[in-house]
Parts: C-alpha cells; sequence; structure tokens
C-alpha cells in the first residue's frame, strides 16, 4: 500500500480511537455512541492535539508514538482485526503467539508510519453522513481524506458492535481492505518463514518485547 494509503488508514484509526482521552464528565461514553458520533468526535479531539503540540510531535517520535498508543488501541478491535488478518494461522496459533501478534502488529504499524500523521490537519478529514439503524450490529462510516492536490480518496470504516460499544475493524481506502490486503502479504510470509519468524519481526520493528511492552531505542 501507498503511504498516503497507509496515513489515511492511521488518521482514520486513531480518529476512531482517539475517543478514549480524557473528557469532559458531560460527554458520553464510548459504549453510548453512534458508529458517525464516535468517528467525528474522536478526529475532532486528535486532530487538536496534533494542531496544538505539532512541533513537539515533530521533534519527539516517541511522544507521537506514545500518543498513537494511547488513543488507538481503546476502540479499535485489535484481536478481531488480528484473526481476520491471520486467517487459517490464527487457529493453529497458539495463545501466546496469538497475543505477540496482535501487540507486534500494531506496534509495527505505527512506529513505521506514525510519523506520517505530524502534518495531518483537520481540514483534510471529513466526516460523511452516516446511514444506518439503531437496531443495526454491523456499520460503515464514510468520510474522506483530501490529498494536497485537492483530491479526495474515499476511507470507509467498518465497525462491529460489541458488548463495550461500537469498534472498529477494518479500513477500506479507495476500495481495498487492509485487513484484506494484510492477511495476503502474511500468508505469504508465514508459508515461507512460518508464524514466530513473521511474529519476531514485527516485534523487532514495532520495538515490541513478547510480553506487549514497548522497547527503549
Amino acid at each position: 500500500m501507498s503511504k498516503l494509503t497507509i496515513t489515511a488508514m492511521l488518521v482514520g484509526m486513531l480518529a476512531i480511537g482517539a475517543h478514549a482521552a480524557e473528557a469532559p464528565a458531560a460527554a458520553p461514553s464510548a459504549s453510548e455512541l453512534t458508529p458517525q458520533q464516535l468517528v467525528e468526535n474522536s478526529a475532532k479531539r486528535m486532530l487538536q492535539e496534533l494542531d496544538a503540540n505539532r512541533a513537539m510531535y515533530k521533534s519527539d517520535p516517541s511522544k507521537l508514538d506514545a500518543l498513537v498508543g494511547n488513543v488507538l488501541l481503546p476502540n479499535f478491535d485489535t484481536e478481531y482485526a488480528a484473526r481476520l488478518v491471520l486467517g487459517q494461522s490464527w487457529r493453529s496459533a497458539t495463545p501466546e503467539q496469538r497475543k505477540r501478534f496482535v501487540d507486534a502488529f500494531y506496534h509495527s504499524l505505527l512506529r513505521n508510519y506514525g510519523a506520517a500523521l505530524v502534518d495531518f490537519t483537520a481540514d483534510r478529514f471529513i466526516v460523511l453522513p452516516y446511514k444506518g439503524d439503531a437496531g443495526d450490529t454491523t456499520a460503515t462510516v464514510r468520510t474522506e481524506v483530501k490529498r494536497s492536490t485537492g483530491d479526495k480518496v474515499p476511507v470507509n470504516f467498518s465497525l462491529r458492535k460489541t458488548p463495550e460499544g461500537w469498534k472498529a475493524w477494518d479500513v477500506v481506502i479507495e476500495g481495498i481492505s487492509y485487513v484484506k490486503s494484510f492477511r495476503t502479504d502474511f500468508a505469504s510470509e508465514i508459508q515461507q518463514k512460518g508464524l514466530d519468524d513473521v511474529i519476531s519481526r514485527l516485534e523487532k520493528e514495532g520495538r515490541v518485547g513478547p510480553n506487549g511492552a514497548a522497547v527503549a531505542h
């Protein structure tokens, strides 16, 4: 996937995850939000933080990593997405391998592409009107990311209703699902090298230890 594609994907996931940041007491909890509210409210918070402290995040990538890590995971269904990405390999993986893969996969994404978020501004991310019913258990929230040329890239988020509220599990950019794309990439690598080698590579790239903790660098 291109850098723009990855950037759009991460901005969207960050927008969804950002509602976990501290909010005023009167604000509804994440479990009470509709899919569109979750995306809209969280995008606003994330982009305000980037706008307010852009220089700091540019000069200190570790703080950007921390911001990304703190706001992404709470409202993104990481285990569900990882299970789909691994496909058949998930079923044969041990509980330890599954946990390590979930941790390493997302930390690797953040490490490799998080810096691209520093220059992202609010006027480049638009949430389109949501079409869905109150009783739905799955949802698609449509957004657009504007290129520097002015062209608009469609970025759609797939969400599922869980006991904790709505959670995102996939991002479809210009018709391409990131879950399906990574599933194809990992399936080939796992077949050639084995699951443990793939997990170890991701842990190294994302500076993540086997227990899921970030490793100093």
